[in-house]
């Protein structure tokens, strides 16, 4: 059996995902009560869109949910793997940018690297299972658009401390990180169709 095949079987092995949905929702949680300063000092409207991170693992909790249930949601789906893509890879740039700017390794970014890499894994592992459709497509262009206007524009992303004066450039690589698990989205959808 290839490691394709095996990880395939595994994405298809209840216990597995029951052990991935326990993993996930504890590290939702772990990522709002993270999150909780942040929220006290923000608008209650902006709440949605302050932990990023969380909600991300989140989206992926659900469909880890739905998959054991026998269920689907193409909408959270695509919510999931665009998100956690962004997101992981995001929060792995950003640490890595405070050690460079700190001339030091924290202990708590080198924890925040593993894992947000692990939630970006994930989307990529997840591929397989994940279904994705023109309509969750838009849905969620629609989310990591206004959630990065909101980040942005109006503000609302995580703190980093020294890194606010990157504040143009974090966003722009945002943006790209917003494109990027878009983009592979559409090219399944348009192969899927196609065929």
């Amino acid at each position: 059996m290839s490691l394709k095949e095996l990880m395939r079987a595994f994405l298809f092995d209840k216990p597995f995902l029951y052990f991935l949905l326990f993993c996930n929702v504890l590290g939702t949680i772990y990522g709002y009560i993270w999150y909780e300063g942040q929220l006290s000092q923000t608008p209650w409207y902006f709440w949605p869109f302050v932990p990023d991170s969380p909600t991300a693992t989140l989206f992926l909790s659900i469909s880890i949910l739905l998959f054991i249930l026998n269920k689907q949601s193409s909408i959270v789906d695509t919510l999931a793997f665009v998100t956690l893509f962004k997101y992981g890879v995001w929060a792995v740039i950003m640490n890595i940018m405070l050690f460079y700017e700190d001339n030091t390794i924290y202990i708590v970014g080198v924890m925040l690297i593993m894992s947000h890499g692990i939630m970006a894994i994930q989307a990529l592992m997840f591929i397989p299972r994940f279904r994705f459709t023109f309509v969750s497509l838009a849905v969620t262009i629609v989310w990591v658009i206004h959630n990065d206007v909101i980040d942005y524009v109006f503000h609302q992303y995580p703190v980093y401390g020294p890194l606010a004066s990157y504040e143009s450039l974090i966003g722009y690589i945002a943006f790209w990180l917003s494109i990027i698990p878009l983009l592979y989205v559409i090219l399944k959808i348009k192969r899927r169709t196609s065929k």
